[in-house]
């Protein structure tokens, strides 16, 4: 049986952290989980660590100072799941926006195609439960805007719901990756692609969360706006 791990970045979680752990656990598939809290002060890593005790195969936990971003985030859960020798590796937010009972839709398509499983809110329309109209214009333009840009056919560009194969992120440099907040979404899967990996959209349902409180900031979709056009120019290696 492949192993799959899902990693999830949280900062002040402690509203979501321990349903969104045990929904993970409860599917068929062996799912393993790794935290990543960028010191959370509101006590997210001790209900990790606690929780730890009962599944202590499966659920793991590593604790950073402060808050380092997104990205980072990912390219530590990434390193670490490639060394402990993981065949897919997904991202998800920890607040139940993405469904967990989605991971074995997108763990099946990254399989069929090899490359690159997206949780996509805009394949099949927009399906977008509970967020402001004014954010779901944002996310939907920015969207058209990458592609624009970029030439990628994928209708969700920045979707943050992913599933990788092995393959893909031992072939991206994750060294040279640079966009840490909104943009690395789009780094990764840009990269992924200009290296030749398909990526495949399963639809889902985004649900804002309901619990928590939002991470996303103005300065979070600068980056990212500025960032596609030098994306544009930049050339892609593989790891070495």
């Amino acid at each position: 049986m492949d192993r799959k791990a899902v990693i999830i970045p949280t900062y002040n979680e402690k509203e979501n952290i321990e349903a969104i752990v045990r929904k993970v656990f409860s599917l068929d598939g062996n799912y393993h989980v790794l935290i990543i809290d960028d010191g959370s002060p509101d006590g997210t890593a001790g209900i990790v660590k606690s929780l730890q005790t009962e599944f202590p195969d499966r659920l793991f936990l590593i604790e950073r100072s402060g808050k380092l971003g997104l990205g980072t985030a990912y390219l530590t859960g990434f390193r670490w799941c490639l060394e402990q020798g993981y065949d897919f590796i997904f991202e998800m937010d920890a607040d139940f926006s993405h469904n967990p009972d989605d991971l074995p839709k997108l763990y099946a398509a990254a399989a069929a195609c090899g490359g690159v499983a997206i949780g996509s809110r805009y394949c099949d329309g927009i399906s977008v439960v509970n967020w402001p109209l004014g954010r779901i214009l944002m996310s939907y333009c920015a969207s058209i805007y990458v592609k624009t840009v970029l030439g990628m056919t994928i209708h969700d560009c920045t979707a943050g719901f992913k599933c990788y194969s092995r393959k893909v992120l031992e072939t991206i440099d994750l060294d040279d990756v640079r966009m840490k907040g909104y943009g690395f979404q789009i780094e990764m899967k840009y990269t992924a692609w200009k290296l030749g990996f398909q990526l495949s959209e399963v639809p889902i349902i985004f649900i804002n969360r309901r619990l928590g409180t939002s991470k996303m900031s103005g300065g979070i979709f600068g980056e990212a706006f500025w960032g596609v056009i030098k994306l544009k120019f930049r050339k892609f290696n593989k790891r070495s």
